[in-house]
């Protein structure tokens, strides 16, 4: 089975509902397939965002990228995910995740370990957007009573957004499709490998997958202003890789938590500038040519599904009109 291709947008940014269902329109004026937005706790209100692109376009297909088990209980997720369905006719993918743990510290949540409690979210929210109680249901966790059933499921595919190796393996058992960050771009072939791993053991081939080659993007002609503008992304998000990754792509895992330790003391500055040019390696920067290149790269040795995703570049609704109208027809055309 070969999947046709795929181009979407992560569109998550700190803006209002209305600017944030004003780019998924936009996206979709482009021609992109999919858009996904951001939840992360005490981030932009990724639910009521959700709705409302779900109300203002018509085609695309729009997904949570992503929703955690933590914040957000299971049985919620699936009646939210449900609701989704209903109000856009079917077009809604759901997002899952682990969730960051620097961002629960905020609020004093210790969860319990990241793989199980991702493990037993998606198992049994797809048991309940199916109509059926995942009490009993093998790696649905405990505590569901017979009474756990949906009063109007709404059949859903689920998607994990994941990082380290066992948290790949778990998706490509149990989820519909994988929001793998590719950091460095090139590290979604490392995925599809371990994927493929987790397919095998649920009797299934990766191929039924859809694995998004999630990379991040500062497209801009200024080359220094992109730069400045990833490496600001890179810092943000510095504590929440997985070391695993970032040790499998031959990155310093010590020069990510020096960098997020000036961002914890609030001396962002120089968090951003003590951000390498081998840190860099994680997203891609610069012209409309750069990024055609890299992405065209993964393109032709597989990738089917590529994922353009923050900080996209220094003006949100330019960088997308740039990767919709000037990016993405050269892509199609190495079909």
């Amino acid at each position: 089975m070969t999947r046709e291709a795929t181009f979407s947008a992560r569109i998550g940014a700190p803006v209002g509902v209305s600017d944030m269902a004003d780019r998924a329109v936009f996206a979709e004026e482009l021609g992109f397939d999919q858009v996904w937005t951001g939840n992360d706790v005490f981030g932009t209100p990724g639910l009521v965002q959700l709705a409302a692109i779900a109300m203002r376009t018509s085609r695309i297909r729009f997904g949570s990228g992503v929703m955690d088990p933590v914040t957000i209980h299971p049985a919620q997720i699936a009646q939210y995910a449900s609701g989704l369905q209903d109000l856009s006719d079917g077009r809604f993918l759901l997002g899952l995740g682990a969730g960051s743990e620097v961002f629960f510290s905020w609020a004093g949540i210790t969860p319990d370990k990241p793989v199980v409690r991702t493990r037993e979210a998606v198992v049994a929210i797809k048991e309940l957007v199916a109509g059926r109680c995942p009490a009993g249901v093998p790696g649905a966790g405990g505590g569901w009573t017979a009474k756990a059933v949906l009063k109007d499921p709404r059949p859903t595919p689920v998607y994990v957004g994941a990082l380290g190796p066992k948290m790949i393996e778990m998706t490509g058992r149990y989820a519909d499709g994988a929001l793998p960050l590719c950091l460095p771009p090139t590290h979604v072939f490392n995925v599809m490998r371990q994927l493929d791993v987790g397919a095998a053991r649920a009797g299934r081939s990766v191929d039924e997958l859809d694995v998004a080659a999630c990379v991040w993007v500062s497209i801009d002609d200024d080359r220094d202003k992109a730069r400045r503008l990833m490496a600001h992304h890179i810092a943000e998000y510095s504590g929440s890789l997985s070391t695993d990754a970032l040790l499998a792509n031959d990155l310093d895992p010590e020069e990510f938590a020096r960098t997020q330790a000036l961002m914890n003391d609030g001396q962002v500055e120089d968090a951003i500038d003590s951000v390498t040019d081998d840190m860099m390696r994680l997203g891609i920067v610069g012209g409309v040519s750069d990024v055609i290149d890299q992405c065209g790269a993964l393109i032709t040795a597989g990738a089917r599904h590529i994922s353009f995703g923050p900080p996209m570049g220094p003006n949100g609704f330019e960088a997308l009109k740039i990767l919709g109208e000037d990016v993405l027809p050269e892509l199609r055309r190495l079909l």
